[in-house]
């Protein structure tokens, strides 16, 4: 796998774990079989790329960017499809993830 094969995947895998985590609210705690089939399904994809991408792009920044842009996904979905709002220090909250995604992607090349 070469490097944009790598960031493909990664954004990929990015997808799939939104998609799971998303699918949680609507598996009612696990209870109702399809919802719940699609969130194993979309974290056995989400975990199987993520295995793929730390063989090209070192695991700290892989993780890093799979959940900061993950929860900054997941909060815009909670807001909008769940009507979840966020008080005023969770938003800053949430806008230092998003800063740290943006520090983590200027630092430099993926390879040490």
């Amino acid at each position: 796998m070469n490097d944009s094969q790598a960031w493909l995947t990664l954004l990929l895998a990015i997808a799939a774990e939104i998609a799971g985590t998303s699918l949680l609210k609507l598996s009612a705690g696990l209870t109702r079989p399809w919802p719940t089939v699609l969130l194993l399904v979309a974290y056995g994809c989400a975990i199987a790329l993520v295995a793929k991408v730390v063989m090209v792009i070192p695991l700290g920044i892989t993780y890093a960017l799979w959940s900061g842009i993950g929860t900054l996904a997941v909060v815009l979905i909670g807001a909008l499809a769940y009507r979840q709002f966020l008080s005023t220090n969770q938003m800053i909250g949430v806008a230092l993830i998003a800063a740290g995604v943006v520090i983590v992607n200027l630092g430099g090349e993926a390879h040490p």
